[in-house]
């Protein structure tokens, strides 16, 4: 007799996350035979409906992607464990803090033995210097052993530095981890399209609207160097986020021209393509940022920081510039450079697209990620 698929759940935190991130690697895995379903927060419907119209079965979640509240969390434990019993996953894939420390527990409780945890970068709670975040970091260490516990369990990073941060601090041993950089880039819609040269160049900022995101970096370089380049913001607020900038402010720095705001985008490979620059001057504690492999894949120059997750994809002199974080100087001495520098932007352009192709597609990255679901299902066979 035929055997049953495999059934795949994904948890993450939000369905707009999981739609930009993990779509392509869940689709991958239905055609590599998975039964695969979604669970996320049931905050956004339109998000969720569009999960479901891609034939993938979701499972609302009472999830916040930020809050704190004691009995708010516990239900969402309770939730999972529940689904995680009445489901029954035989694969377990949770993407983030929460889902990674509440599903792991919920795991245990409704014994599912193959779980993947997947890190998207260290983010707020690893990253923060605020004594806020230091705490909730050193309270949340046990959590992590207990979720992060089990011999069916492995833990995804997207860069070799986050993997050492987890493994110094005891959370898990490094003989239980990956290494897969970033949630994969599409080659043929993020194609090089050549630069419009006879205009002045356009530095792009896409992504969240996080100030540690470096936002409030690239208005001052725009500021700077006002009337060389025009600097356009494409991305949308994370109103939960602490870091969350506001839209209202973005709209107060088109008025006083200082930059471009438009909003949030549905064809990013057509924003690549009408920009010069690709600048992310980030803080946050990425894993490998889309937005760099995306522009690295259009064939773009890219400037960010010399930090964890940026410098994977963006090499120093290579495809890019990296900068020390936090260092306007130096942002608006990279940015200046390739503003001035056609030639260098299209040699840069040109590597990019090289590295993109040769460790970040989504073909790879799916490939190496249901190589991990094989290995895991067979093991807790």
């Amino acid at each position: 007799m035929p055997t049953e698929p495999a059934k795949l759940l994904y948890v993450v935190n939000i369905p707009r996350f999981f739609l930009s991130h993990r779509l392509p690697l869940a689709l991958a895995a239905v055609a590599e035979g998975f039964d695969v379903h979604v669970a996320a927060s049931d905050v956004d419907p339109a998000a969720a409906a569009r999960i479901t119209a891609a034939g993938l079965p979701f499972h609302p979640l009472p999830l916040s992607q930020h809050g704190l509240n004691p009995l708010r969390e516990l239900r969402s434990i309770i939730a999972l464990q529940r689904l995680y019993a009445s489901l029954k996953p035989d694969l377990l894939h949770h993407v983030s803090i929460k889902p990674v420390i509440y599903g792991g527990i919920a795991a245990k409780l409704s014994r599912r033995r193959a779980v993947v945890q997947a890190m998207s970068g260290l983010g707020y709670l690893h990253v923060s210097q605020e004594r806020r975040a230091k705490l909730l970091e050193r309270l949340s260490r046990p959590a992590f052993r207990l979720a992060l516990s089990g011999a069916g369990a492995r833990m995804i990073f997207q860069n070799p530095d986050d993997r050492q941060v987890f493994v110094d601090r005891g959370l898990i041993a490094a003989s239980k981890t990956v290494v897969i950089r970033g949630s994969g880039v599409d080659e043929r819609e993020f194609a090089p399209q050549l630069e419009d040269t006879t205009s002045m160049p356009v530095a792009l900022f896409a992504g969240r609207l996080l100030w540690q995101k470096g936002i409030g970096d690239f208005v001052e370089v725009a500021r700077r160097l006002q009337g060389r380049a025009r600097f356009r913001v494409v991305g949308y607020e994370e109103r939960t986020s602490p870091s969350n900038v506001p839209a209202a402010q973005l709209q107060a720095w088109h008025d006083a021209e200082i930059i471009e705001w438009i909003g949030q985008s549905d064809n990013m490979a057509q924003d690549y393509s009408e920009c010069n620059i690709v600048c992310l001057p980030s803080t946050y504690g990425e894993g490998v940022p889309k937005t760099l492999i995306e522009a690295a894949a259009c064939g773009r120059a890219c400037v960010t920081t010399d930090t964890p997750g940026c410098r994977e994809i963006v090499r120093h002199e290579v495809n890019g510039l990296l900068v020390p974080a936090n260092d306007l100087d130096a942002l608006t001495a990279a940015v200046s450079r390739l503003i001035d520098n056609p030639e260098l932007r299209q040699r840069y352009g040109a590597k990019g697209r090289e590295i993109a192709l040769q460790g970040f597609t989504a073909r790879q990255v799916a490939g190496e990620t249901i190589a991990l679901y094989r290995s895991l299902l067979d093991a807790s066979r």
